[in-house]
């Protein structure tokens, strides 16, 4: 076997391993690395002062979860709530877009994605500022006697869910809307010529066409917005506190590194858990038939 034919033969063999070689590298340096890290740190014992000494501490994950677990169900229920919000606004409009707008489609896309172009601690700032008590939402119906001088929307469990649904919304409609363009509108022709109304051309049809995108929505809204703590921090109070929150504190301010760690990987072998069910439960395989 010639020299050019050998190199060509070794070329083929290693092109594969050269392609993957870039994606698997990034994915080990940015995702298996710091997971192993986090893994090492929450089993560590000591303090800042006198250092950090792995010595297999699984302390800190009982500990952790006695102490904070009501930040874990707030986390799961202002995230979920968000998720569930999100959606119920999301879908309507990505199917109008996607069915009714016509030529306008990328406007409206536009209009909705255009806010999202700020900063979105700027924007949870802004809705600090309308959700206030005297603010341009709430004093005008107090002034009006439409609403009670004491009630207030800030630090409640309503002002962080509506902060999280708004800030995640866009990771919830443009996969929806990427589903609903894709459908084949000859489907919906041909399930109209067989004599199904318009509510039965969406159930059968329309929606579980969609279904793809609504579980990309799901996962792309819920997991940040369960790990979210800044919402929480400008909308909420000391009674709403998340558990994204509580990382964050012990991270920054207690540099408590190990119980920080664990809080961090009890929340994502959570997330993980309810992802692996909601797959099982609600998968495209099942749903699409494959």
């Amino acid at each position: 076997m010639g020299r050019p034919a050998l190199r060509l033969r070794w070329g083929r063999a290693l092109a594969p391993y050269l392609l993957v070689l870039p994606g698997g590298a990034w994915l080990l340096l940015l995702f298996v690395l710091p997971i192993v890290t986090l893994a090492i740190t929450s089993l560590q014992s000591g303090d800042f002062i006198t250092g950090f000494v792995f010595s297999w501490n699984f302390a800190n994950y009982p500990l952790g979860l006695q102490i904070y677990s009501e930040q874990y169900v707030h986390a799961l229920e202002y995230g979920g709530s968000a998720t569930i919000v999100a959606l119920v606004v999301a879908y309507p409009a990505a199917y109008w877009i996607a069915f009714h707008a016509g030529p306008r489609k990328s406007a409206y896309l536009l209009a909705v994605l255009l806010p999202f172009f700020v900063s979105f601690v700027i924007r949870t700032l802004a809705w600090e500022t309308l959700l206030s008590d005297n603010g341009p939402l709430l004093a005008p119906l107090k002034a009006i006697h439409l609403l009670p001088e004491d009630v207030r929307v800030l630090a409640t469990p309503v002002a962080v869910t509506g902060g999280l649904a708004y800030t995640f919304f866009p990771y919830m409609l443009l996969p929806i809307y990427a589903s609903l363009e894709k459908v084949d509108r000859r489907l919906v022709e041909a399930a109209g010529d067989l004599y199904a109304n318009r509510y039965q051309v969406f159930r059968r049809v329309i929606l579980p066409l969609s279904i793809p995108g609504v579980f990309a929505g799901v996962l792309l809204t819920g997991i940040p917005a369960v790990a979210d703590y800044v919402n929480q921090d400008i909308l909420g109070g000391v009674g709403t506190t998340m558990v994204g929150r509580v990382i964050e504190q012990q991270f920054e301010v207690n540099t408590n590194y190990p119980l920080a760690a664990s809080l961090a990987f009890i929340l994502m072998l959570g997330l993980l858990a309810m992802l692996l069910v909601y797959q099982r439960l609600f998968g495209t395989e099942e749903i699409m038939g494959g």
